[in-house]
């Protein structure tokens, strides 16, 4: 260490002298020269110590070398979406989550939670409705008929709706036992939400009379994801019925024969309407 050989040296030099003072003849021309040989190996010994890094020096510079040399670390990207962020609150842990949302709707869990109770409700009415609406346009009238009731599909086919018309028809009865057994299950489900039961979900009610729901988790996992999956078709499907039916003036089963009808009864249609000449 430079300040150890410093006093060493010194030390060293001072017994020396005292040998060396003992000779009277030397005496002047010593202490000349002790005194030049002090100063030159302070004046080394200094320069030395001027030359020698600092070990806190060291430290502080390796440390804001490896802050220099670190990587930042890059933000969670959306699967949906990968040149936006991942929203903070779409973890990924319910099923169908990649992500997507782009408007920000979802700020905390709680509030993640609230809109997934919602969208799994719309979608189970969704996928009600979907397969509903053409069913009701394929057997309305014959239903009616067999029981001597109206049709409530108009003669095109089109089954009521807000931009067909046609609700007005419905009797009151049928929208009392709607709502009742709406509300009925509105309030199952919100008991269930606040039971603070560790195995509840987003939709989880207990309905299951079938047993077809797994038992185990990654099976589980896909059932839910595949539900949510045909729920969200289902939403959009069941707009586009509206708006399609509102724009052509033709029911979806006109429109799509071939979904719903026979081979030979759909070619015969599309004669009919001049796509097959």
């Amino acid at each position: 260490h430079p300040s150890t050989l410093q006093h060493s040296l010194a030390t060293s030099v001072h017994q020396q002298s005292k040998l060396l003072y003992k000779i009277p003849q030397f005496q002047q021309s010593i202490n000349f020269e002790m005194k030049l040989s002090i100063a030159i190996i302070l004046s080394a010994t200094a320069g030395a110590s001027a030359f020698a890094p600092s070990s806190s020096i060291a430290r502080t510079t390796a440390i804001r070398m490896s802050d220099m040399t670190e990587e930042p670390v890059e933000p969670d990207m959306s699967q949906s979406m990968p040149y936006m962020a991942r929203p903070l609150a779409l973890t990924g842990e319910l099923a169908g989550d990649v992500g997507f949302d782009p408007l920000g709707f979802a700020q905390t869990e709680e509030e993640l939670m609230n809109y997934r109770e919602c969208e799994i409700k719309h979608s189970r009415l969704a996928m009600l409705a979907a397969a509903g609406w053409p069913i009701s346009e394929l057997f309305d009238k014959k239903i009616a008929a067999a029981v001597n009731m109206p049709a409530l599909v108009d003669a095109s086919d089109r089954a009521p709706s807000t931009l067909n018309g046609g609700l007005g028809q419905v009797s009151p009865v049928y929208w009392i036992g709607v709502l009742a057994v709406a509300g009925a299950i509105e309030f199952y489900g919100i008991s269930k939400l606040r039971s603070n039961d560790p195995e509840y979900f987003p939709g989880n009610l207990g309905f299951d009379p079938l047993g077809v729901y797994p038992k185990g988790a990654v099976e589980q996992k896909n059932m839910q994801l595949a539900e949510i999956k045909h729920g969200r078709l289902a939403m959009i499907a069941i707009f586009a019925f509206a708006v399609q039916e509102f724009v052509t003036k033709a029911g979806v089963v006109d429109e799509t024969p071939f979904f719903f009808f026979p081979l030979v009864q759909t070619l015969k249609m599309y004669t009919n309407s001049g796509y097959v000449q």
